[in-house]
């Protein structure tokens, strides 16, 4: 099976849109398929996580599907979203001195991808 960690670093939506759309395809093929919230792709959780925003779907369906594997500690509460991870129950992740390790994708398999 093939795996990929999606690694999301930038808080546009333009750009997260890609994150949600090669998710949902990739898991559609079968690929096992992990998302990672970075940097400032974390600011997006409470805007994706209305049910107006554009990419609302999109996003629920990831989340129910388990496909968010992890976001950071560090870049939320930096980020001010940290409260908005936890209300979305979104897996917080800090093993790397406050941050999601790509080390540990690695040593499981997954190919990184970085959006």
């Amino acid at each position: 099976m093939t795996k990929v960690a999606i690694f999301a670093f930038t808080g546009e939506l333009s750009c997260f849109v890609h994150v949600l759309l090669n998710a949902l395809d990739m898991k559609a093929r079968g690929y096992d398929v992990r998302i990672v919230l970075e940097g400032s792709a974390t600011k997006l959780v409470p805007e994706l996580a209305r049910p107006g925003n554009a990419l609302f779907q999109w996003y629920q369906q990831a989340k129910d599907q388990g496909l968010i594997d992890a976001v950071c500690r560090a870049c939320s509460t930096a980020n001010g979203v940290l409260e908005a991870v936890e209300a979305e129950e979104l897996p917080i992740v800090d093993e790397m001195k406050g941050h999601p390790s790509m080390a540990r994708y690695r040593d499981a398999g997954y190919e990184i991808v970085t959006l």
